[in-house]
C-alpha cells in the first residue's frame, strides 16, 4: 500500500503572459498504529498489578487477616502469619491491600515505625539467598553485599544489625514461601526477639504458600513459630468470581461492550479451573483483546470461548514444559490412571506405574516423597486437581489427584515423554503409533 500524494495548486506571484503554476506534491506519512478506544476504557484494570479499591468475594478471610494484624497498631509485638491456598484465591492481594492500608493507618500514630518488605521466593531456594536479598533490602545501593561468599552465621549477624538500626516494627513477606528447600530463614526470623538477636526492631513474618503439603513437611519448631496465625484461602466459587469480574470490568470497559453471558461464562470456567481469579480475569481481557482485533463493537460468548482454548493451550504447554523429565513421567503415569477410570488416585498408587514408566525411560525412580513432590507441582500449576480425604482413626488423612485438563492438550505438550516411554493403552486412541521405530509396545505396559 502507498502513501497518499496530494497535488496543490501555488501560484508563482507573476501576472500576465509570463505568469506560470508551481505544482507542489505532499506526501501524507502512512499511519500504522493509532489509538483504538472502542472496546476498552482502562486496560489496564485487568493486569495482575492492578489493586482495586475494594477486595470482593473475601470478606470471611479479610477479617481473620485484619485481627491477626490488629498487634501492629496496638504497638505490640505482630504475629507470625501464615496464607496458604491455591494459586489465584487471592492471598497475595489480600496481604498488599491490607498491608496498604496498614501503612496508611499506622502514620496516624506517633509510637509506631512500621516497614514493609516484600519479597517473591521465585528463583530463591535457599535460606541463604534470601538472608542476603533481606540484607540489600534494607541497605543502600552503595552499601550492597554479594550474594555469594559469606558464612550463613555472617549474613544473620548483618541481618539483625541492618534491622536493629532500622527499629519500629517490619514486617516481612515472603510470597511463594514453598520455593525454599531449607527452613533456616523460617526459625531464624520468627524467633529472631526471643533469640535474643535483635534488641529494638519487632519482627513479623508473613509466609503465603500455594503448595497444601508445604505447611506439614516443616520441621515441628519452624511450624510453631511460622504457622502461629493461619489462614486458609479456599477456592473461589462462581459467585465469587462473578463479583470481581463485574468490579473490574466496569473499570476496564466502555458501558454495554460486554454481552450479558460474557461475565457468567468467564466465572463459570473460573470455577471449574480451580476457582483461581487471575485466570478467570485474563479470559475476560483475552476475550476483549478478541473482539478488538476483529474490530466489532460488542464482546461475546464466542470470544470467551476462542479465548479459553487459547489460553489453555499456552498454559498447559508452558507449565508442562517446565517440568523436569520426572514431572512428565510422573504426569504422564497419572495421566492414564485418570483415563483408565482409576482417579481420584492415592499417590501410593500412582507410584507403581511411574516407576514402571521410569524403567521403560531408563531412568532411576525417584524416592516416594520426591514423586509427591511433583505430584503437588502439578497440582500447584492447575494441570491436576487434589482433594483432601479424611477416613478418622482407622484411614487417617490422604490426598488423592485427578487430571484437571484436556488430554489432547496435555499429550501435545508431552510427545517426548511418550516417545520415550512408548504409547499405553489408555492413550492408543489420542495418537499414532509407529511400530517400526523400535520403541516399547502396547503389551509392555499389561503389568501397570
Amino acid at each position: 500500500m502507498f502513501p497518499e500524494i496530494f497535488i496543490k495548486n501555488e501560484n508563482s506571484g507573476h501576472c500576465g503572459h509570463g505568469g506560470f503554476i508551481i505544482l507542489v506534491a505532499y506526501q501524507r506519512r502512512m499511519v500504522l498504529f493509532e489509538r483504538d478506544n472502542e472496546i476498552y476504557r482502562d486496560r489496564d484494570a485487568l493486569r495482575e498489578d492492578y489493586q482495586p479499591d475494594e477486595l470482593v468475594g473475601r470478606d470471611e478471610e479479610l477479617q481473620t487477616y485484619q485481627a491477626a494484624l490488629q498487634p501492629v497498631i496496638n504497638g505490640e509485638q505482630p504475629n507470625n502469619i501464615f496464607l496458604y491456598g491455591k494459586t489465584g484465591v487471592g492471598k497475595t492481594a489480600a496481604t498488599k491491600y491490607l498491608l496498604s492500608h496498614l501503612r496508611e493507618d499506622a502514620a496516624q500514630y506517633d509510637d509506631i515505625d512500621l516497614s514493609v518488605i516484600f519479597l517473591n521466593c521465585d528463583g530463591l531456594t535457599s535460606s541463604y539467598q534470601i538472608a542476603t536479598r533481606l540484607v540489600n533490602s534494607l541497605r543502600s545501593e552503595a552499601n550492597q553485599i554479594s550474594t555469594t561468599g559469606y558464612p550463613l552465621a555472617s549474613v544473620y549477624e548483618m541481618l539483625w544489625e541492618d534491622l536493629d538500626a532500622r527499629g519500629g516494627t517490619v514486617l516481612v513477606v515472603l510470597d511463594e514461601i514453598d520455593h525454599v528447600n531449607d527452613d533456616s530463614i523460617l526459625y531464624q526470623l520468627p524467633r529472631a526477639r526471643a533469640n535474643g538477636d535483635l534488641e529494638t526492631a519487632k519482627i513479623g513474618l508473613i509466609g503465603i504458600s500455594n503448595d497444601f503439603s508445604f505447611r506439614d513437611d516443616l520441621s515441628p519448631k519452624v511450624k510453631s513459630s511460622l504457622c502461629e496465625q493461619e489462614i486458609h484461602f479456599p477456592a473461589y466459587n462462581a459467585e465469587n468470581l462473578r463479583a470481581i469480574l463485574e468490579q473490574r470490568g466496569d473499570v476496564a470497559f466502555h458501558d454495554d461492550v460486554l454481552s450479558d453471558e460474557v461475565i457468567p461464562l468467564c466465572a463459570a470456567y473460573g470455577a471449574k479451573d480451580a476457582g483461581d481469579a487471575r485466570q478467570s480475569i485474563d479470559l475476560l481481557m483475552k476475550a476483549g483483546d478478541l473482539a478488538r482485533d476483529e474490530e466489532t463493537s460488542v464482546v461475546t460468548e464466542e470470544h470467551v470461548r476462542r479465548g479459553r482454548r487459547a489460553l489453555e493451550r499456552g498454559r498447559i504447554k508452558e507449565g508442562i514444559n517446565g517440568l523436569t523429565e520426572h514431572g512428565h513421567l510422573v504426569l504422564y503415569a497419572l495421566l492414564t490412571l485418570d483415563l483408565d477410570g482409576e482417579a481420584p488416585v492415592r499417590s501410593r498408587d500412582v507410584r507403581p506405574r511411574y516407576t514402571r514408566f521410569a524403567e521403560l525411560a531408563n531412568r532411576d525412580p525417584l524416592v516416594p516423597r520426591r514423586m509427591r513432590d511433583h505430584l503437588s507441582e502439578l497440582a500447584m500449576l492447575g494441570i491436576v486437581s487434589v482433594s483432601e480425604r479424611n477416613e478418622g482413626r482407622r484411614g487417617g488423612t490422604y490426598r488423592e489427584y485427578a487430571l484437571d485438563m484436556d488430554v489432547e492438550l496435555i499429550l501435545s505438550a508431552m510427545m517426548e515423554t511418550v516417545e520415550l516411554v512408548g504409547v499405553h493403552d489408555s492413550i492408543a486412541s489420542y495418537v499414532e503409533e509407529d511400530d517400526t521405530d523400535g520403541s516399547p509396545t502396547l503389551e509392555d505396559f499389561t503389568e501397570v
